[in-house]
């Protein structure tokens, strides 16, 4: 029973703007949208915010690799993000973006206060430094082979092929990206953020706000001293500059739980309300919704960074597991590392929705989408139990006794009052984030009015007692109009559609007790169908299809420093200069070229030759070739920095007056000679 408004702020992770939504990612989206709409339709005040995590190398390399700014691929991705989510039925109140004002704000104010607390140190950290570049480079700066594995072209932070981590300077023949040389290692200054003085705060608060497993687990970290957390980045990086430090950046894990505070001042300030009213007055509740591989930057150093600020804590952590598919792990192999768009091409939101539903029961256990149980839990459950009320019961209506309902007869009257003597109890599963027991009681209570339907035979009854018949109809549509009402959260379309078949406005919680007696509806429209297992097998096969990567553009500097045009009109193919076929030559001669697609590290102009660039190209090899093209009056060398070309790999080695040139790259020519 609902005695006081709560006013409650709700937040989820936030999903890196580098990459796009998958299945994995809906877990907890999903889950925290079902909360927060239950906490509307109780009445309560919720503010659900989140925003992209935009900051941090992989955004940098990435747009450098597009030719575009960080900027431009954080914009690109918030669009594709929001449209992913809002298809999901998942509404956030408001959902922003960690590069934003409000986040810088509140990053140099926390840091303000870290500082004045003494919690911030400084001590000197081995890293890679590129003599070449003038640069420390950060881990996907740097490739090398594996210190753990062997594997080469692997990355400064992580290998591929054994899934191991180390630091980059562990790298054997490490090399810049940029440039191909080999690093140098210095010291660099970095800024710690010192936990051990936040002990005893921590070791009380982390079972307060967290669940037990959740704790037991954070507080092995206390059986030692708890260790300094590196809160600085080199440049160049993608976030913002720390105060007082030139050169140095917040690492993305500084500012990215602080982007839900940026992102609840936006939902504040656009609607005339008080940032402090929602996080710092002592009503208010701050619950967030988190994977269980981010646990230790949510519950060990996010509350640190609050409490030291003066901020109010999360009220609570709620923490879920990992998503497996067919009981394994996400494959691209094996087509179930599903994104939320290929998902969104071949089949319905809401049966995922469902599904979820019916899986997730507050824990961190991993959760598996088995797709033969998803097909068979939809048709049965869904569409067979639940959607089947609706559909025989106001079909039936309409058929034979002109749309309108009458009186519940007195067994039907009895499953009505059944149904809502669960309200609480669903109330509770809700409450307690087991989402699962919810749809087992909706379940049942469907189960059992479909026995009561099939018992009274309303088909029959009709012909010989049309009254009684429309007595059944009206219990069941009400006993389905309550099981709309609990599923709500869940399938707010078609909780909607539901609402429009009786003529209401969306459902409150409170909606249950009321009837619909004696009242028109309207026409039946489908809120369920059928998912066919054609539709679950293309979207296997489209999710094992190798996606291609986004087309490199030029840098903007290219327009500017690109060769300019004339306005002469082009000579018509006729008037256009012939240029003689070269020597024919066999399939066999033309096979023995090896061509490559290689991505440019660098380009520069060649001192004394007008006409070359030098190139260091990376086709997957331990080392970098260099190769020189005539191509420096086409093209500008920023511009051709991470974009892709092809090159003749095989072909031999042709000593320069520059240096030696190790391939070829292919460009296409006018008659004119212009590339």
């Amino acid at each position: 029973m609902v005695t006081k408004k709560r006013k409650m702020v709700v937040t989820s992770a936030l999903p890196y703007a580098n990459g796009d939504i998958h299945l994995g990612h809906l877990v907890e989206y999903i889950q925290t949208d079902f909360w927060v709409r239950f906490q509307k339709m109780r009445g309560h005040a919720c503010v659900y915010v989140c925003a992209d995590d935009t900051h941090g190398t992989p955004v940098m390399v990435r747009a450098r690799a597009e030719g575009i700014t960080p900027e431009e691929l954080v914009a690109r991705s918030h669009a594709l993000h929001t449209q992913d989510f809002a298809d999901f039925e998942i509404r956030f109140d408001n959902y922003y973006s960690t590069n934003s004002p409000e986040n810088r704000a509140f990053c140099n104010g926390i840091y303000q206060a870290m500082q004045q607390s003494g919690a911030v140190s400084t001590r000197k950290l081995p890293q890679l430094y590129c003599e070449h570049d003038a640069m420390f480079l950060p881990d996907r700066f740097v490739k090398g082979t594996c210190p753990k594995c062997g594997a080469e072209n692997q990355y400064g932070d992580s290998c591929d092929a054994c899934s191991q981590t180390y630091p980059a300077e562990e790298l054997k023949d490490a090399r810049c990206t940029l440039c191909g040389q080999t690093p140098v290692t210095r010291d660099s200054e970095h800024l710690f953020f010192e936990l051990e003085p936040f002990r005893d705060f921590l070791k009380t608060w982390i079972p307060a706000h967290t669940a037990p497993d959740v704790a037991n687990k954070l507080l092995e970290w206390f059986n030692e001293p708890l260790r300094g957390w590196c809160i600085s980045r080199d440049a160049p990086y993608f976030g913002f500059e720390i105060p007082g430090h030139a050169g140095k950046f917040f690492y993305v894990w500084v500012d990215a739980p602080i982007g839900y505070m940026a992102s609840l001042q936006k939902w504040c300030t656009d609607r005339g309300e008080s940032f402090d009213a929602w996080w710092q007055a002592p009503e208010a509740e701050l619950y967030h919704f988190i994977g269980k591989d981010i646990v230790r930057f949510h519950c060990l150093f996010w509350p640190a960074m609050l409490h030291t600020a003066g901020y109010k804590t999360p009220s609570q952590v709620f923490v879920h597991g990992f998503l497996t598919v067919n009981g394994e792990k996400m494959s691209k192999s094996k087509g179930t590392f599903i994104k939320a768009r290929t998902y969104l091409d071949h089949l319905r939101p809401q049966d995922l929705r469902f599904y979820y539903a019916c899986k997730l029961n507050g824990t961190t256990d991993d959760m598996d989408l088995n797709l033969g149980d998803f097909v068979n839990r939809v048709n049965s459950d869904l569409v067979g139990k639940i959607t089947n009320l609706a559909s025989r019961g106001a079909q039936m209506l309409h058929k034979s006794l002109g749309g309108r309902t009458g009186t519940m007869d007195a067994e039907g009257r009895t499953l009505y009052l059944k149904a809502l003597d669960w309200s609480d109890s669903i109330a509770d599963f809700y409450e307690a984030r087991d989402f699962s027991k919810v749809m087992v009681a909706v379940r049942e209570l469907a189960d059992q009015a479909n026995q009561y339907f099939d018992a009274k035979a309303p088909w029959a009854l009709v012909k010989s007692d049309p009254e009684a018949a429309r007595g059944v109809m009206t219990s069941v549509l009400n006993i389905f109009r309550v099981l709309a009402i609990y599923l709500q959260p869940v399938l707010p379309a078609y909780a909607a559609k539901t609402a429009k078949l009786f003529n209401e406005a969306p459902y409150a919680w409170s909606d249950i007790k009321k009837t619909v007696e004696n009242s028109a509806i309207q026409p039946y429209e489908y809120l369920a169908t059928r998912v066919e297992q054609a539709a679950v097998d293309a979207l296997i096969a489209a999710g094992k299809s190798a996606e291609p990567p986004p087309p490199p553009r030029p840098a903007k500097a290219a327009a500017s420093s690109a060769k300019p045009t004339t306005t002469d009109a082009a000579p018509s193919p006729a008037e256009a200069a012939t240029v003689p076929v070269k020597d024919i030559i066999d399939y066999d001669t033309f096979a023995k070229a090896d061509l490559r697609v290689a991505t440019v590290l660098s380009a520069e102009c060649v001192e004394g030759a007008d006409k070359l660039l030098r190139l260091l190209l990376d086709i997957g090899e331990p080392k970098p070739r260099q190769v020189f093209a005539g191509i420096r009056k086409a093209y500008d060398p920023a511009a051709l920095v991470g974009r892709q070309v092809v090159m003749v790999a095989n072909l031999a080695p042709r000593k320069m007056r520059f240096g030696v040139s190790e391939g070829m790259i292919l460009a296409a020519g006018n008659p004119d000679g212009a590339l």
